[in-house]
């Protein structure tokens, strides 16, 4: 029987005949942190994916051509890993809360310059600043997440970030429908510039949460973590229990070495190295399996599928992130309760599945147009993927890797996860209009189906269950101490 099912029964055991046993009340300030702090990844998603329908009316404004859309659009992934790689290295020394103070500057900067750009350059300056920024809130809201989190809401609060992710995308698909209408030169500058009012009032309201109870403690600032976890604690038990873990993974050497350091242990202790290919793993196959294609280039991938009006492809496209941002919600709510590692096989199993169909239908209908069954197949097909990746590796790859580093190399093992995720993000999306245009729309779908295929067999053969288990504990089941 799991820890958290005993308490209650001892309890209730304890009490006279007829008397009801209370249950235990989660607290819920430790939410009220992490949603702050994974505000942070709405920004992040909308500027990664407002390209999806800005591309249309930049190439009409400006002349950009489909080859530098392809970079433009996916070239924020590869830029990204100054922002990632930094990440750790600036959380460790400057604690979580100002790291993600510095990433919502990175997004008011980058959008203001696209918005006012007047040529290709310049779109790619703001690309690139917008880029850092995505490579820190990777990073930082995961991190800080799991870290506020007790272990009993922990799968929960370290899907905030994917979840608003997810939400930030949605908001951007919204946002091309919106200003579609206006004159060319006008709706994809907007289309940038909605992004960049609210840094303001969210690095404000950033600075009213705690710092990290775990960065605290790796400072030597005892007095102030013990605070922190009286507040993000469940019972007062559970706040001196989890000091006290922190403390021994510090005290034992813990506290945050350098880069030197954390590779030296990786070379010289497997545990670390099976950690470290793990999520460097689970990072490549959640962006290998084709996600970000229909992310960035849904209105094209429908356009093949015969669907020609612009403003209806826009609005599939919203479509595509309410159903992506919906089924995030499934995930947070199971993750806790299921597990980590069924909804990871249902999830790769049903992208597997889709892929397969959504490849077939282009197959056997290449070249058709204004096919209405066609395309209908189609747009669910592709709602049905965009589910099954959301529910299950889309956030918990985050979630996974967050929570099997040790404390010792958290942020920089998150940040090198996260270089690994953005590059592979950049190669697919830097790639995929010359992919299908070299082995077809099918053949995309058929070799983002076997990547699918094989992430399962990996999560299948690879990855124990860590449901209900506190983050020092996972050192044990790792052997990373």
């Amino acid at each position: 029987m799991a820890p958290d099912a005993e308490a209650p029964l001892l309890a209730a055991a304890s009490k006279p005949d007829g008397a009801a046993a209370t249950p235990r009340r989660r607290n819920k300030y430790p939410f009220f942190c992490a949603v702050l702090a994974s505000m942070t990844s709405v920004l992040m998603g909308y500027n990664v994916a407002v390209t999806s329908g800005a591309q249309i009316f930049m190439a009409e404004d400006l002349g950009v051509s489909d080859r530098q859309i392809e970079v433009l659009s996916g070239a924020i992934n590869i830029y990204s890993l100054v922002g990632a790689l930094l990440a750790g290295w600036t959380s460790d020394r400057l604690g979580r809360r100002l790291t993600i103070v510095l990433t919502n500057g990175f997004f008011l900067a980058g959008p203001l310059v696209m918005a006012l750009a007047g040529g290709y350059a310049a779109l790619m300056a703001g690309r690139f600043v917008a880029g850092i920024g995505v490579g820190y809130a990777l990073v930082i809201a995961p991190v800080y997440a799991a870290e506020i989190a007790p272990a009993s809401s922990r799968g929960l609060l370290s899907s905030l970030p994917e979840i608003f992710i997810n939400g930030g995308v949605m908001l951007s698909y919204v946002s091309n429908f919106v200003f579609s209408g206006l004159p060319v030169h006008l709706s994809w500058r907007l289309m940038f510039a909605a992004g960049v009012v609210p840094t303001i009032f969210l690095a404000a309201g950033v600075l009213t949460m705690p710092e990290s109870p775990r960065w605290l403690a790796m400072k030597g600032r005892r007095d102030e973590a013990k605070l922190v976890l009286d507040r993000t604690s469940d019972t007062p038990a559970e706040a001196e229990q989890r000091l006290q873990e922190i403390e021994e993974v510090v005290t034992g050497g813990g506290g945050g070495g350098s880069g030197a350091s954390v590779w030296k242990e990786a070379a010289t202790k497997a545990g670390v190295r099976r950690v470290l290919a793990i999520v460097l793993t689970l990072q490549f196959f959640q962006q290998a399996s084709g996600i970000d294609s229909v992310v960035l280039y849904g209105p094209r991938v429908l356009a093949a599928a015969g669907v020609t009006s612009n403003t209806l492809l826009l609005g599939l496209n919203v479509l595509f992130g309410i159903a992506k941002a919906g089924s995030i919600l499934i995930a947070m709510a199971l993750t806790d309760r299921v597990g980590r590692r069924p909804l990871l096989l249902a999830s790769t199993g049903g992208m597997t599945a889709t892929l397969l169909v959504l490849g077939s239908v282009f197959a056997v209908f290449a070249g058709a147009k204004d096919d209405a069954a066609v395309a209908a197949v189609a747009v669910a097909v592709v709602v049905a993927f965009v589910c099954t990746f959301s529910v299950g590796i889309g956030p918990l790859a985050w979630v996974y890797s967050s929570e099997i580093l040790p404390l010792r190399l958290r942020g920089q093992g998150a940040g090198i996860g996260t270089a690994m995720n953005r590059v592979i993000s950049g190669v697919v999306t830097m790639t995929f209009i010359s992919l299908y245009g070299a082995i077809t729309m099918a053949g995309a779908f058929y070799l983002y189906a076997a990547i699918a295929a094989a992430s399962f067999v990996f999560i299948y053969a690879c990855l124990p269950e860590t449901r209900g288990r506190s983050l020092e504990d996972m050192e044990e089941l790792f052997h990373t101490k």
